[in-house]
């Protein structure tokens, strides 16, 4: 049986931001950056955070 490909996330440099939301009476204004020497992708970090928090129950 042939070994079975999976596709990996295309790195792509991100641009550091600001937004603001607004959650019932409070506006927050939210500061975003990005590490450019990660080697992690998003999916990874979010994967990890998510095996963190299960195994902690």
């Amino acid at each position: 049986m042939p070994k079975k490909e999976t596709a990996q996330p295309e790195r792509m440099k991100a641009e550091s931001g600001t937004f603001i939301k607004k959650v019932g009476g409070t506006t927050y204004r939210v500061n975003v950056h990005f590490s450019e020497t990660s080697k992690e992708t998003l999916t990874d970090k979010m994967l990890r955070l998510i095996k963190r928090e299960v195994s902690s129950l």
